[in-house]
């Protein structure tokens, strides 16, 4: 669900065209648009505080076998929340779940993989080495 959460409805929908087509499905809630209160820690483990407020779209579905999917994705894309709602579903059933993890899930991961791993080669171009500036006095 994170890596759903974390891509956009296009992409999604991009690696779903090679699959079936969805089966039906009915909205039980949403999709909605709302806030939630972001809490950080201090030095990433000291006393809690509020952050802040974050946009958040929730969507909840059954599909006509049955079986209900929920999503949560940061903003305001309401398309991304009922695919990813479809598909939390959908991999709920053994038919669906090895063909939905191989042709969206896994693409989508290592996708998001490499970004985290430019993000990171950029950021350590940047790294300064203070031990270095120290030794210099």
């Amino acid at each position: 669900m994170s890596v759903l959460a974390r891509a956009s409805a296009e992409d999604i929908a991009r690696h779903l065209a090679d699959a079936p087509p969805l089966p039906a499905h009915r909205r039980l809630r949403g999709p909605e648009t709302g806030l939630v209160m972001v809490r950080g820690r201090a030095g990433g483990d000291g006393a809690p505080f509020n952050l802040g407020e974050m946009t958040v779209t929730r969507c909840t579905v059954r599909l006509d076998q049955g079986t209900v999917g929920h999503a949560h994705a940061a903003g305001r894309d309401h398309a991304q929340a009922e695919l990813a709602a479809v598909i939390d579903a959908l991999m709920q059933d053994e038919a669906w779940h090895e063909r939905l993890e191989a042709q969206v899930i896994a693409p989508l991961e290592a996708a998001q993989a490499e970004r985290r791993a430019e993000t990171a080669r950029r950021a350590a171009a940047t790294k300064v080495e203070f031990f270095t500036m120290t030794q210099m006095r």
